[in-house]
């Protein structure tokens, strides 16, 4: 089973949890969900113990990288990716507050801890410092890193951030389906998978057209400026969309990235800067689906999700996932820390965070990957101004006076 991919092996498990929920629902049998019960409390004990260590070990050398690049070209860079990311974070508010309650509002309440089946026996893990200890922690450390050259602090976060790389990839990815396949087992015995499931999909839905319209109008003012028709761009694309659906990560699609974007004609020195930067920083369609998923949960339990409540969150995750690391999955992993922090998330809507994420990271990928290159004609547009004056003055001789 390891061999399967994530999406396929959090499918399975989640069928096995919901089998075994109506089974023991109908038979009256609480033993096994008290067993899953047991299970998910410690595992999402773990979980909390280990997501300051995550922010730690990718935001300090993700910033510290970042802080070591120079120039207009990454100042640019950055600053458009990071516009687009909140804009896309925001719109995914608007249309969540409109449709989603169209969905959600005749589900009743998920299962609190206190109603569902109580594990066999817990364990405590206490966790080395909060959430936003380790944001603070991690911005001084990745700044104060970025001006220092040669640092063997470097190194070390550097090799810690291997290290929970290594966590992320090698325990809790692979435990994640199993972690699922609980929560879904304890849904399942409550009575109430059914109409989740249908809420799930239908958010889907609306994840999925969200997206598309979010390229169309990137692609809409990229067209603008390259006088072009904003739908030939998006055709160039299509391959490095098809390409992060099947490989889940904005990494591994940079060389498909990369031809596509120079066949919309895009200068390549440009390109061959800004698709790897933003395959990094550039995480508008991860942000969207935490947006719209955590909101969808929110309606789920009876709560209505406030701007108040997502405007830091949005922000906050534009800057969190700069260095999510290239495991499917990956950017809900960074992100879990701000769930549990600003949204209040817990042992239950965690999981169901992680898999409706897990469902659709494809397509959250393909269209983070989309968007960097028309990210690229952005900064081509504002640097051409500074490239065209560098090409006159080329070959320019100094006058020499006597």
């Amino acid at each position: 089973m390891k061999k399967l991919p994530l999406i396929a092996r959090i499918a399975i498990w989640l069928l096995i949890g919901i089998s075994l929920g109506v089974i023991c629902r109908t038979t009256a049998f609480e033993l096994p969900i008290a067993m899953t019960a047991t299970f998910r409390t410690l595992f999402g004990a773990f979980l909390s113990f280990v997501i300051p260590l995550i922010i730690l070990g990718l935001i300090i050398p993700g910033i510290a990288s970042l802080g070591r690049q120079s120039g207009k070209g990454l100042l640019l860079t950055t600053g458009l990716a990071y516009v687009s990311t909140i804009c896309a974070g925001l719109t995914a508010f608007v249309i969540g507050k409109v449709f989603l309650p169209m969905f959600t509002s005749d589900l009743g309440l998920l299962p609190s801890e206190g109603s569902s089946v109580s594990p066999i026996f817990t364990i405590d893990i206490p966790v080395l410092m909060s959430v936003m200890s380790a944001l603070v922690l991690a911005f001084i450390l990745g700044i104060g890193l970025a001006a220092k050259k040669d640092s063997a602090l470097l190194k070390v976060c550097q090799d810690f951030s291997e290290i929970m790389m290594g966590v992320i990839g090698k325990v809790i990815v692979p435990i994640v389906p199993l972690y699922i396949g609980s929560v879904f087992s304890e849904l399942s015995y409550s009575g109430e998978i059914f109409v989740t499931i249908k809420s799930f999909l239908m958010v889907y839905v609306v994840l999925f057209l969200l997206q598309v319209g979010y390229l169309l109008i990137l692609y809409s003012v990229a067209g603008g400026i390259k006088r072009k028709n904003p739908f030939a761009l998006l055709k160039k694309m299509l391959p490095a969309y098809l390409t992060a659906i099947g490989t889940q990560s904005s990494a591994a699609t940079i060389p498909v990235t990369l031809e596509c974007t120079k066949s919309n004609e895009v200068d390549e020195e440009i390109c061959e800067f800004v698709i790897p930067l933003s395959a990094t920083i550039h995480i508008a369609g991860d942000t969207m689906t935490l947006v719209l998923t955590s909101m969808a949960i929110f309606f789920m339990n009876g709560q209505v999700p406030t701007l108040a409540q997502y405007i830091p969150f949005i922000f906050m995750l534009g800057v969190i996932m700069i260095a999510a690391p290239g495991v499917p999955g990956g950017g809900v992993m960074a992100a879990l820390g701000l769930l549990e922090s600003m949204l209040g998330f817990g042992a239950l809507e965690t999981p169901l965070m992680i898999a409706l994420h897990a469902a659709q990271d494809s397509f959250g990928t393909a269209t983070n990957v989309t968007g960097d290159g028309a990210m690229a004609i952005f900064v081509e547009k504002l640097m051409k101004p500074s490239k065209e004056k560098s090409t006159q003055t080329v070959g320019v001789e100094p006058v020499i006076h006597d």
